[in-house]
């Protein structure tokens, strides 16, 4: 073969996995547009149908991945490789898939399972996985929870799925739960009405159920006054704070004494 020959040919090959390379481009410029165009459609239609806003991203995250991976093969398609053989390597490379990741698996399963039984949603404030926070999106292996100090935290499906669940949004009150320990000279019931009137006049305090003050505990200290106020769920951690505020400035208004052990001893 001459050189002039070769460099036909060698210029017909480019010429030809040139326009192929500058077909895949538009392909996937356009597949992507199209397939955020779908996932923006259907988000809409299930925002109009006021769809749980996770279901919908747990939706369009599926929606994704489908559709992105039809159009690697029409990508793949077109440089000639055979779909049809690349729908049973496909197959293959999902049976060993399976059987090596299958903790990612039953995170994916998990996940659908939490949106069928749907023990919490976005916004929710969980505990769940040995973390406590606010869900901001169940994704299709792992749930993010961002702690009450801003920590990001992903945690599997699977480990929230398979342990308990403490949704607390789901309930209308919470309870704040204190205690103030007081002194053996302090006069309870003097305490008692001081926390009374403290705790009711608290921004966030609900006067329905009524704050629960009383003795629960006895001590070297002397007695133990619980402090049970109700809240809101989203005023909860305001109203903790201000419990703590509440038990300082009454044992200081009073004047009662620091608490401190007696201890009798009898030497012989």
């Amino acid at each position: 073969m001459d050189t002039s020959a070769m460099v036909k040919m060698l210029q017909d090959e480019a010429v030809h996995y040139g326009l192929l390379i500058v077909g895949a481009l538009l392909i996937w410029i356009v597949g992507r547009w199209i397939i955020g165009l779908v996932i923006r459609i259907v988000r809409r239609a299930l925002t109009a149908r006021h769809v749980d806003p996770t279901l919908q991203n747990y939706l369009a995250s599926i929606i994704s991945v489908t559709l992105n991976i039809i159009l690697v093969i029409a990508i793949l398609g077109q440089f000639g490789v055979q779909t049809t053989s690349l729908a049973a390597l496909i197959a293959a490379m999902g049976l060993a898939i399976g059987t090596a990741w299958g903790g990612l698996l039953a995170n994916f399963a998990a996940g659908a399972f939490m949106l069928i039984l749907r023990p919490f949603k976005v916004g929710d404030v969980i505990a769940a996985g040995g973390t406590l926070g606010t869900v901001e999106e169940i994704g299709l292996f792992a749930t993010t929870i961002v702690t009450p100090d801003g920590v990001v935290t992903y945690v599997g499906n699977n480990k929230i799925f398979g342990d308990n669940i403490q949704n607390l949004s789901a309930s209308q009150i919470r309870r704040v739960d204190r205690t103030m320990q007081v002194s053996h000279e302090a006069n309870v019931d003097d305490v008692i009405s001081r926390l009374t009137q403290a705790v009711a006049s608290t921004q966030g305090v609900l006067q329905t159920p009524p704050p629960e003050i009383w003795v629960i505990d006895f001590t070297m200290a002397g007695p133990v006054i619980a402090v049970r106020p109700y809240c809101t769920p989203e005023n909860y951690w305001t109203v903790y704070a201000a419990m703590n505020d509440v038990i300082r400035s009454v044992g200081s208004q009073a004047g009662y004494p620091a608490p401190y052990t007696i201890h009798s001893v009898n030497q012989r």
